[in-house]
């Protein structure tokens, strides 16, 4: 007969204190609880004789010493803090996490709760011994290699842990998942970059704690029939953080203590940003810029796609001089209109241009690519000094770093693959280019390039870095970031599940967060990700109508940007401007006053940003975040908060037109929207009130979607516009019958001197006794009390009035 081999025993045996840690030794392996703080412990186990020294780049803030105490029984290992109890089984070394009155919020699995599965990595020999093939992608040409000689690296792990998630307990974050799913539990998830995923090791509980994994490497959380674990492909040990938040803000305020603040953006990137594949020449971003300003419609900033270099040239760091003769000259103009400019970098560039060559000849092209070396210092220095000198010398403004994966080995098959394959072959394409256990990091490093080099640099110190860009990692809110949710496809059940995967990302701890307004591919094409279902594009009605919904959502986004392929993005071609068709011209009005509702509403979203970086808040905030306890909320992924105070509800299905412009002649005009209980909640189309706690048919005509105030909310707002202002003229609307109070974030607009405390927090009372509401220096400021917001927010134009009937 077989014989069944015991395992190494798990039975601690040995207990030590050491700094701020507790060391716990058993036969199969080394546990070490350090208290990084009295709401988080680190927890890090190995089968090694000793931990790694590695910090890793997302962590910012070490384990510094913090009061606890210990005591070790016969069955158990006790750590206490101020916030947080903590024991671990001696018989297994499990281990479960209490709140201060005594409550459990998590426990790890009885037995085995933590495993390692050593294996051999291995690397890429040389560039002389690589066969590479180029394909053709929508993404651009991608190399990939084909064959190679291997060489043994370093042995590292997978690992694996196995918590014990509570009944009725929800789970959300893990970054971007393009599937739109809900609550996590139940769910297998794949998490590692893509074209339309962000991967981001974060998770937080509807209990008010949070996971965090510390580890680069593409992971899995699984919570189906296959088991409950979190699994990470490449560690050198299994590495994680317990953060207790009280609640999911404090979650979120734990994980930026770890891994940093959200740096402020630039004021203008609040506004509408006009992009679209692709503007070609100067001569055609001044137009597009004249067009705006000439119509009054608002926006801040054009984006320049990809291509703003020579023909084949790709990836250099420059302008092309056929098309762009005169950068200087450019800038001069568009910022005359008051216009900032994006500018869209690859990390790829052509063995034939310039850039290429530097990096090639410091040897910083990562092996069997042409793809630059972030990971190391002298790489991001050098791309930096590349991005300088061929184009923030002339002004530009953002920064749009696309495809900084670096890899989507998805975009080369004909039909979608599945999941599993996705990730296994991220896994094989990461580990040809990057050090093992870093597969997932990239995009951080990436990041790190252009924000410590813009703000290093000495040019232009006036200027934020703004970084819109494709994948995160941990700690990169740091960077100025902005994520998008890549190249999607037009269909309602897309426009669906982005509201979703928006929600999870801002669970994730990073803030910032847009789409492509009316999908990037509208067209349906030969390829498995170009299904958009609008061949007509701007002439159907029926896409007319999804992109005025998407439009109207993205209002209601940390960032407002449109952009896609296939048709030109401009607002004015949405609809007729001389027709007075009712259909040539309801989309179009419908969008005008979105865009002037984002624009009215510039105080609050400003001062939503400035509580991100000043309390470390969130803008795009799931339901549980203010609504824990109420069970339906939890489970709610089309509906949020944006900022603290307005409730909205994306209409995510065609009401009047299908495909084609077939009219939908009996489809009801109405969505159901749940108003969570615990507040009550004013219409902001007709200021009527609602109790909390109760499902309702709100009115859903294209002029709007439903948004919902919270009672006891006092609104910042300001005289439409059709740029940002650096300091507006505020007025206010208070929605509740009792007293109430606000805090307004205000500073420059951009620049750094915020970090040293040059901005304004203001402190706003309501009271409803005198009806006044007045600073804390008694002055008194314009206010509507219980007022529908929508009417006030298309007060203005003549042509605004029949989008407000």
């Amino acid at each position: 007969m077989l014989y069944a081999f015991p395992d190494k025993s798990s039975e601690i045996y040995k207990v030590s204190h050491e700094k701020n840690a507790l060391i716990l030794k058993a036969q199969k392996g080394l546990t070490r609880l350090s208290v990084s703080d009295e709401n988080c412990i680190r927890v890090t186990y190995t089968q090694k004789e000793s931990f790694s020294e590695r910090q890793k780049p997302g962590i910012c803030r070490g384990d510094a010493p913090a009061a606890f105490r210990y005591e070790e029984t016969d069955t158990q290992v006790l750590l206490w803090t101020n916030r947080l109890k903590v024991v671990v089984e001696k018989s297994t070394g499990s281990i479960r996490f209490y709140d201060p009155d005594g409550k459990l919020l998590l426990q790890e699995r009885e037995t085995a709760s933590k495993t390692l599965e050593e294996y051999q990595t291995y690397e890429l020999a040389g560039d002389g011994q690589i066969v590479t093939e180029k394909i053709q992608t929508a993404d651009g040409v991608k190399e990939v290699v084909r064959d190679a000689l291997r060489i043994p690296g370093k042995k590292m792990y997978h690992t694996r842990w196995h918590p014990k998630w509570q009944d009725g307990e929800a789970l959300y974050g893990l970054g971007q998942h393009e599937e739109g799913i809900g609550n996590l539990r139940g769910h297998m998830v794949y998490v590692h970059q893509a074209n339309r995923k962000i991967a981001i090791p974060m998770l937080v509980s509807s209990l008010g704690y949070g996971i965090l994994m510390n580890t680069d490497s593409p992971m899995i959380f699984c919570d189906n029939e296959f088991g409950t674990y979190l699994y990470t492909e490449s560690d050198e040990e299994l590495d994680y953080y317990f953060m207790y938040g009280g609640n999911m803000d404090g979650v979120v305020r734990a994980y930026r203590k770890l891994t940093g603040k959200a740096a402020m953006l630039p004021k203008w990137a609040f506004g509408y940003l006009q992009s679209q594949e692709r503007y070609e020449s100067a001569e055609e971003l001044i137009r597009i810029a004249d067009a705006y300003r000439s119509r009054g419609i608002g926006v801040d900033a054009l984006v320049l796609d990809w291509c703003s270099w020579e023909d084949g040239m790709w990836g250099q760091k420059s302008f092309d001089p056929g098309r762009f003769p005169d950068p200087a000259k450019m800038m001069e103009a568009l910022h005359d209109k008051e216009i900032h400019l994006m500018m869209s970098v690859w990390p790829n560039m052509d063995e034939k241009c310039e850039n290429y060559r530097q990096m090639q000849q410091n040897g910083m092209i990562l092996p069997g690519s042409p793809i630059y070396n972030a990971l190391s210092e002298q790489g991001r220095k050098l791309y930096w000094e590349q991005a300088q000198n061929g184009i923030f010398q002339y002004g530009v403004d953002g920064w749009w770093c696309d495809s900084s994966e670096p890899v989507t080995p998805e975009w080369s098959h004909v039909e979608r693959v599945e999941p599993s394959v996705m990730f296994a072959e991220y896994c094989r394409d990461t580990a040809n280019l990057l050090p093992a256990g870093e597969g997932n990091a990239y995009a951080l490093y990436h990041a790190q390039a252009l924000y410590e080099g813009q703000r290093s640099s000495g040019l232009f110190p006036e200027k934020r870095v703004v970084n819109l860009t494709r994948s995160a990692w941990t700690g990169q809110q740091r960077y100025g970031a902005i994520l998008w949710s890549g190249d999607v496809d037009a269909s309602w059940d897309t426009l669906r599940r982005q509201v979703a995967a928006g929600l999870h990302f801002c669970a994730s701890g990073l803030p910032y967060w847009t789409t492509d307004i009316g999908a990037f591919f509208v067209k349906t094409s030969a390829f498995w990700y170009w299904k958009g279902q609008y061949q007509e594009t701007t002439a159907d009605l029926g896409y007319r109508e999804l992109f005025t919904r998407w439009y109207q959502w993205g209002a209601f986004l940390p960032v407002f940007r449109g952009h896609g392929t296939d048709c030109r993005r401009e607002l004015w071609l949405f609809g007729d401007e001389k027709s007075a068709a009712k259909e040539d011209h309801m989309f179009y009005d419908a969008i005008l006053a979105a865009n002037r509702l984002r624009y009215r509403l510039m105080p609050y979203i400003y001062s939503a940003a400035g509580k991100v970086w000043l309390e470390d808040a969130g803008m795009m905030r799931h339901l549980a975040f203010d609504f824990p306890e109420d069970e339906t909320a939890r489970e709610i992924f089309d509906q949020y908060l944006f900022g603290e105070s307005l409730m909205v509800c994306p209409v995510t299905g065609a009401m009047y037109f299908g495909p084609a412009s077939t009219p939908i002649p009996s489809e009801s005009k109405t969505r159901r929207v749940y108003l969570p209980a615990g507040s009550g909640w004013y219409d902001a189309r007709t200021g009527v009130f609602y109790e909390g706690g109760q499902w309702i048919e709100a009115d859903a005509a294209i002029q709007s979607i439903p948004v919902f105030v919270k009672e006891g909310s006092i609104i910042p707002v300001t005289e439409s516009s059709d740029r940002v202002q650096p300091r507006e003229a505020l007025s206010f609307m208070v929605y509740g019958t009792a007293d109430a109070e606000y805090t307004l974030y205000r500073d420059a607009g951009d620049g750094y001197a915020y970090e040293t405390g040059d901005y304004e927090y203001l402190h706003f009372t309501w009271d409803s006794a005198s009806k006044c509401l007045t600073d804390d220096a008694g002055v008194r400021y314009p206010v509507r009390v219980n007022a529908a917001l929508y009417a006030d927010w298309c007060v203005g134009k003549e042509e605004d009035k029949r989008s407000c009937e």
